[in-house]
Formats: C-alpha cells, sequence, structure tokens
C-alpha cells in the first residue's frame, strides 16, 4: 500500500533575495495562500422582532456587557480567528477602490494585547461577513461545556498525591516568549516603543509583523556571522512560570501542568520554567546567557533546601537542551560545569520526555531549505499564521537560518535511522504494495529533472548535505561547529565523543550519563499523520520566487508523504528510547531504567485542542493521562507508571543498525 499523501497550499511567493539580508528585511508584504476555513458552526436562532423593539435604556448596560463576555470568551478560543479578521481587514482596505474601510495610521495605535477594546471600536467598520462569524463562533462556543480547570490535580490530590521532588520544566522550541531590550532607536526602528514587550508569543508580534515588518525581523534574526544579537537589537527571553504557559492568550502550552502541579501543593518555590532563547546555539545560550550554569545552580538549591533531588520535565527540542546540560553539567573545563561523573546521578530523580525530539525532525529539512512552514519544527496554528501571510517562503527559510537552535531539530543518525533510497525501518509493509511504493527513505524525490539540482533524488543525511549547498557559507560554519548528526557504531567512538561538546546534542554519538539511579520516562503521542517524505520541484524562474528548489505545489496533487507520529515529530525519533533498553547498552551505560508510553491520538471532535485524549505534539500537554504520569512522577509515585505499546515502533528501532553494544 503507497503511503498516505497529504495536499499541500498553493503558494505566491515575492521576488526578495535569498541571500541578501538587507534586501529580505526592506522587502514588501508577501504571503501565502490563506488555510482553507473550518466548517461553519451552526448558528443559533436571531431574535424576534420582539426582543429586538425591546427597550433599549433598561437593558443597554445589560446588553454591552453580554456583548463583551460573549467577546472576551471568543478571544480566549478563537485567537486564529482573530488573526484572520485583522488580515482581512488589511486587504479589504488595500483593495477597496471608492471606499476605505480602515485606515492603516488608526492600526497602528491598536495594542493587540487589549484586542478586545479593539474589535469594540471596529464593530462598525468589520465586513458583514466577518461580524457573522464572531457572531456564529461566538455563540456556539458559549453553549458548549467548559472543561474544569484543575481537574487532574484534585483526582490526584484526592487520591494523597503531594509535591515531593522539586520540578524544572525545559519549554520546546518557540514556546518561551522573547521580549525586546533595545532602548536606543536606530534608523529603521523605534526601538524604545518596544522596550519590554514581546516581539515573539504575544499579540506584539502580530501587531509587529503587521505594522512594522521590518523593524521585527530587524529584531527576531540573529546575526548571520556571529549568531547572536546583530548590533542595536537585543531579544531576551522572557522569565518566571508566564514565560511558557501561554504562547498567546487564550492558547495555552505548560498551563496545564502547572495548574494541576499547584493542587498538590507546588508553587514557584518547588517548581520553575527553564524558558531559554531558543534562536541560539546551544553554546551560544551559555556563552551569552550563561543559561546552563543558572540550571545547574536551579538544582543544587533545590537539593540543599529540599533535600531532594529535581525532576526534568521537558518537551519536544527541550528534550534535546536537557540531554545536552546532562553532558555539560559533567564535564570539566571554563566552558562547563565542572560537577564530575556522579552529579546527574546525585541531583537529577527524573528526566520526563514529552514528545521528545531527540533524533530530530525531518520537517526541519524542508523549513530551512524553501521555507516551508506548515507546522514545521512544532510551529503552532498562531506562529505560521502570521509567518505564511506576511513573509515570503524566502524570507522565512533566511529568517530560520540565522536561528541556530532550528538547526539542532535536523534528524540524526543518517540512513541508518531514516532510510536509503530503497528501504527505511518504518516503511509500510503491505501485500498490496505497488510498484508506485517509494520508500520514506526516498526523502526527496524529484519527479522531473530541468538540471544538476534536480538530478537525484535525495536520503536524509544526503537532504541535509543539500541543504548546505543551497545555503549561505555562514549557515553552514554555524550549524557544523554547533551540531553533529552521525552515529557512533563503536564503543571507542562513543567514549571518544564525550569531550566534543558539538556531539553533545545527540544521543546517538554519545552515551547518557553513568546515573543508575536516574529514571527516564519517554511519554509521547502516536496515531496522527506525520510528513515522513516530500516531491520537490526545481523552481523554472528562480529570480522570481528567489529559490532553486521547491516543494511542487503546482504539478502534484498529493507532494507530502505522511508517516506516522503525533503531526510534528516523525515516530522514528523516539526510536532511541526502545534502544536506551538494550541490554549493556553503551549509550546507556548504567541501565538508568527507561519507561516508555506511547499515547494514541484520539482527539474530541469538538473541542479545537483535542480534549483529554488528544496526542497532538503541542496539545498533548493539555492530555488528561499525560498530566497525571507528571504529577505521579513529582510525588515520588512514578514506579506506578507501566510500560505502553501501541505502534510498531519497537520493531522499527530493532532494525536500526548501531554497531557493537
Amino acid at each position: 500500500m503507497p503511503p498516505r499523501r497529504r495536499k499541500a497550499a498553493a503558494a505566491t511567493e515575492s521576488t526578495h533575495s535569498v541571500s541578501d539580508v538587507p534586501s529580505v528585511v526592506t522587502s514588501a508584504i508577501a504571503g501565502s495562500t490563506p488555510r482553507d476555513p473550518q466548517d461553519r458552526l451552526e448558528q443559533p436562532p436571531p431574535p424576534t422582532p420582539d426582543e429586538q423593539s425591546a427597550d433599549t435604556s433598561k437593558t443597554g448596560k445589560r446588553h454591552q456587557h453580554s456583548r463583551r463576555h460573549r467577546m472576551s470568551s471568543f478571544l480566549k478560543r478563537q485567537p486564529v480567528f482573530i488573526l484572520g479578521a485583522l488580515f482581512g481587514i488589511v486587504i479589504a482596505w488595500y483593495f477597496a477602490s471608492t471606499q476605505q474601510l480602515v485606515s492603516l495610521d488608526s492600526l497602528g495605535d491598536i495594542n493587540l494585547d487589549a484586542i478586545s477594546e479593539f474589535m469594540e471600536d471596529m464593530r462598525g467598520r468589520l465586513p458583514i461577513g466577518i461580524l457573522k462569524d464572531v457572531s456564529d463562533i461566538s455563540n456556539e462556543e458559549q453553549s458548549k461545556p467548559k472543561t474544569e480547570a484543575f481537574v487532574v490535580g484534585k483526582q490526584m490530590y484526592n487520591e494523597g498525591l503531594r509535591a515531593k521532588f522539586p520540578v524544572v520544566m525545559v519549554p520546546g522550541v518557540i514556546s518561551t516568549g522573547l521580549e525586546s531590550w533595545s532602548v536606543i532607536d536606530t534608523k529603521e526602528c523605534n526601538c524604545e516603543s518596544y522596550f519590554r514587550k514581546r516581539l515573539w508569543g504575544s499579540w506584539n508580534m502580530l501587531r509587529a509583523m503587521l505594522l512594522d515588518k521590518n523593524c521585527w525581523l530587524k529584531h527576531i534574526m540573529l546575526d548571520p556571522e556571529t549568531g547572536l544579537d546583530p548590533p542595536g537589537y537585543k531579544l531576551r527571553a522572557a522569565e518566571g512560570l508566564d514565560a511558557a504557559d501561554f504562547f498567546i492568550t487564550g492558547y495555552w502550552i505548560w498551563n496545564k501542568i502547572l495548574e494541576n502541579l499547584a493542587v498538590i501543593s507546588y508553587d514557584t518555590n518547588m517548581m520553575y520554567s527553564a524558558a531559554y532563547d531558543w534562536r541560539l546555539s546551544y553554546m551560544d545560550l551559555e556563552r551569552r546567557d550563561g543559561y546552563f550554569s543558572k540550571l545547574k545552580l536551579i538544582v543544587e538549591d533545590n537539593k540543599r533546601r529540599y533535600g531532594e533531588k529535581t525532576v526534568f520535565v521537558s518537551h519536544s527540542m527541550g528534550s534535546q537542551v536537557l540531554f545536552f546540560f546532562l553532558k555539560w553539567v559533567e564535564a570539566s573545563g571554563p566552558r562547563f560545569g565542572n560537577g564530575g561523573k556522579s552529579w546527574v546521578n546525585d541531583h537529577i530523580e527524573a528526566f520526563v520526555d514529552i514528545a521528545g525530539s531527540s533524533l530530530g525532525t525531518p520537517k526541519a529539512i524542508v523549513a530551512l531549505l524553501s521555507g516551508e512552514m506548515r507546522d514545521t519544527v512544532q510551529l503552532n496554528a498562531i506562529a505560521v499564521y502570521g509567518l505564511e501571510k506576511f513573509f515570503s517562503r524566502a524570507e522565512r527559510a533566511l529568517m530560520l537560518r540565522s536561528f541556530p537552535g532550528i538547526a539542532s531539530m535536523l534528524p540524526k543518525g543518517g540512513e541508518d535511522v531514516w532510510g536509503s533510497l530503497t528501504m527505511a525501518p518504518d516503511d509500510i509493509e503491505s501485500k498490496n504494495k505497488t510498484e508506485d511504493s517509494v520508500s520514506f527513505g526516498n526523502f526527496i524525490q524529484f519527479r522531473e529533472t530541468l538540471s544538476a539540482l534536480s538530478a537525484n533524488n535525495l536520503t536524509i543525511p544526503a537532504s541535509i548535505e543539500y541543504l548546505f549547498s543551497q545555503s549561505p557559507p555562514w549557515f553552514t560554519d554555524r550549524v557544523m561547529e554547533s551540531y553533529s548528526f552521525g552515529l557512533a557504531k563503536t564503543r571507542a567512538q562513543v567514549e571518544a565523543n564525550e569531550d566534543i561538546p558539538q556531539k553533545w546534542a545527540n544521543p546517538l554519538e554519545v552515551a547518557l550519563p553513568f546515573a543508575p539511579d536516574l529514571k527516564i520516562y519517554c511519554l509521547y503521542g502516536v496515531g496522527k499523520a506525520t510528513e515522513r517524505a516530500y516531491i520537490y520541484q526545481e523552481e523554472v524562474d528562480k529570480q522570481v520566487v528567489k529559490l532553486n528548489v521547491s516543494i511542487a505545489r503546482a504539478s502534484m496533487a498529493d507532494p507530502v508523504v505522511m508517516g506516522e507520529g503525533d503531526g510534528t515529530v516523525s515516530l522514528m525519533t523516539h526510536a532511541l528510547c526502545h534502544r536506551w533498553r538494550d541490554e549493556n547498552s553503551k549509550l546507556n551505560p548504567a541501565g538508568s531504567r527507561v519507561t516508555i508510553v506511547e499515547m494514541l491520538h484520539e482527539p474530541e471532535r469538538f473541542d479545537v485542542r483535542g480534549g483529554a485524549k488528544t496526542a497532538d505534539h503541542v496539545d498533548i500537554l493539555g492530555r488528561t493521562e499525560l498530566n497525571e504520569m507528571v504529577l505521579k512522577i513529582a510525588a515520588g509515585k512514578g514506579d506506578t507508571i507501566e510500560d505502553r505499546m501501541v505502534s510498531r515502533l519497537a520493531e522499527y528501532a530493532a532494525k536500526i543498525d548501531l554497531g557493537e553494544n
């Protein structure tokens, strides 16, 4: 049976050069075709004539309060719709031939952190269709049953669970808000107006994308040569538990876990969000921000104050950051933690890996190669909306290449993990397999050859080399000095890699610390179609799109080959959890206990975030079962969690040639 494939939306591209930073920054707004709208919700019956003619002098204030209440509810539950409304306003203004619906000057004064007042002010100007959608969705939302906050925590509390181990949470890529600390205006930006405002992870982000695009790009992009702050601009990760609890108002990330931990007596003294600037390479996190040094001090202070080890709970790229920390903290040298070989065993109770990307994800390649952003590298719908609306694919590719942290998500392990042109460990076996079926290992396929750029199909390691050939030298140099994507097949190689920092983000090239008491929990979702391979095309007119290749949108209906996973991270990235359990494993020398729980994606039909049984890459953080397991581990009851496998990943992982054990 051939792999399933997903249709890709057509995109309109800008004419800006991917190799010319100033021209990209000063380019005009260019975006992709909007997503297909969801099915229209059934609207409630309109008011009767008698209701319409009621005495407004007595009920005006009540109606106004009710209207604001409904709008507040709508804003909390439908942030993506608000972005659509804003974009509709701009498009309507731009194409209006005889009447201006809205002035961009007036938009410039809007504070999107107070978006409800803005929507009230614009009520008389918005197109009637948008107002009708607002009414439909708002009323439908009011009729839905509400999910009670703290419900998991209350249940666990009633079962006797209480706070035991201090908890440190490590967010994933893009989850942490970034705020401006630039105070000196430049010729491109009024930096002072953005001081301490979040330019990533707030309504200010969307406002800046829409009204001050060049200034936003100047802030968000890192210097291509240094990989650090560009001259005159400074963004820093937000701090505290609210750094990653919500992406924007209403779109929760870690908030469900925070709420439930609080019920069993956790507070800001016993739980900490280790937010970080996800744009930076891992060593630059330490070099610029002292990130790992601070993390080490927090863990040591936890043990001094509470007499307990720390439980680390990481998500997505946060699992890679944490694994790097485990190597850094025990390494010796002026740039490292100098904790010694027993530090992890003495200070860390558990490593809880939620939807981790330990071996990377294939989507990272296409994001960096041709700016394909749809759900890529864990970008949620809101971030994707802004980036797809206001930036061309060439601009997006350039911006992402300036973030060395994104490159850490490139797949690791080469053909042994991800497959050759003829086979991959996770290929779908079927008696009905046809001649058209292609291995997942055939990662980038060209169906039409125009030049050497499209002459050969590519495996994942070949695709990474291809990415380097299509990128500026500063990108390749930055990635190669920061990361490694291979596989060490001998114990001697693993031991030699202990002293090479760029190997520390790849758990196939270095071993877990010698920590026999460390508990590892791999908790991840399965059963949601996930991008695994792509049909590409060489661009005919490269001067128009400013890219040499892109996903074959126009020439093919199904250019994305779907495999197994959680919608963002391929199932194969969790294969290492299974191989850590090998007897006498060179990658787990102390035999640290590894518990694996696979959670089947069973979303609720009418819940936009999937509900209690979702296993989506981000929404899994709100899954009831996941919250229960996190609370049990934190409360010292992790030994009650049992393995559960619902996929064939154990079979796939067994096919990976790791060399000598």
